[in-house]
């Protein structure tokens, strides 16, 4: 009979390119990953995996077990979630991913209210940009708080399940002059910026694509003065007004001070928050309370506008 952690271990190995970095997923030694599938490919009398120049990649033989893999450990998910389901309470714990641009306005507010709804329920929060919707399907984590710009293709992975929360539109941000005749919170016309100097994130990132398609669209191609993802960095450079940045609203604490914002009139740059977990037959009363939890504040959030600078 196979072993289901083996099969785990195979698909995460796939998933990662090779042996080393699966096991630091698994938090095992390389050794044991190696002794584990060593003897999955013994279960099975075929190999499973083959060199492919500094990583590894599966066999046919390896392929087609992956495809099985899948099927069995969502079928063992799906069990434990309908157990859950009967039992009717919200367990012990929870893994979140979400974007850095999310925690002040709705990562913080869902977790305090978690901890006030559900105190039984520990939290571990990931703050990262890095594949989140990968790791969803690995089971390193069982909600993704994630983000997709609307000009580009939906990638979502199969078997994972996308609920839209709001439309967060990039906002216009520069330092706080109006005391001296600055801006008067109009609308900007995004071509207007073409003369401005920007701080953007880079163009490899979807923000970035985002912007630049934005800017192309109209009529021009825009020029960074400065090249970072980093939002914190791009509103300090706002605010001292060396540059003008382009950021997502959930991405502004409330409290921000001597900057002021302004929406894009014209080309409006947004990217869609969704909340995203594994498909699962019956519902996860765990994961349902974080996805709810993630909701609300987003519902907040939404009717919630900058106070004034």
């Amino acid at each position: 009979m196979l072993d289901v952690r083996r099969l785990h271990m195979l698909k995460t190995v796939a998933a990662r390119g090779s042996i080393t970095a699966a096991a630091q997923s698994l938090e095992l030694s390389a050794g044991a990953v190696s002794q584990q599938l060593a003897a999955l490919r013994h279960d099975v009398g075929v190999d499973l995996l083959r060199p492919d120049g500094r990583t590894v990649a599966l066999t046919e033989a390896g392929r087609v077990l992956l495809e099985h893999a899948d099927r069995i450990l969502a079928a063992m998910e799906d069990a434990e979630c309908a157990v859950a389901a009967v039992k009717g309470t919200v367990g012990a714990s929870a893994t979140l991913a979400a974007l850095p641009s999310t925690v002040a306005r709705i990562v913080a507010p869902a977790l305090t209210a978690l901890g006030a709804d559900h105190p039984q329920l520990a939290v571990t929060c990931l703050i990262t940009d890095q594949a989140q919707l990968r790791e969803l399907t690995l089971g390193t984590v069982d909600v993704v708080l994630g983000q997709h710009y609307h000009h580009l293709p939906e990638t979502t992975p199969k078997g994972i399940a996308v609920s839209p929360l709001l439309d967060d539109p990039l906002l216009v941000v520069t330092a706080d002059d109006r005391a001296a005749g600055g801006s008067d919170g109009r609308p900007v016309g995004l071509r207007e910026l073409a003369t401005h100097h920007l701080v953007l994130p880079p163009p490899t990132t979807d923000c970035g694509q985002a912007i630049l398609h934005a800017c192309q669209q109209a009529g021009f191609t825009p020029t960074a003065r400065y090249v970072t993802a980093d939002i914190a960095a791009q509103l300090a450079l706002a605010r001292t007004g060396l540059a003008t940045a382009l950021v997502p609203r959930t991405a502004i604490a409330p409290a921000t001070a001597g900057i002021h914002t302004a929406p894009i009139e014209d080309h409006p740059i947004l990217r869609l928050l969704f909340a995203a977990t594994r498909h699962t037959e019956t519902t996860n009363p765990t994961t349902a309370a974080v996805i709810a939890a993630i909701r609300t504040a987003a519902r907040q959030d939404r009717a919630t506008y900058l106070p004034p600078a």
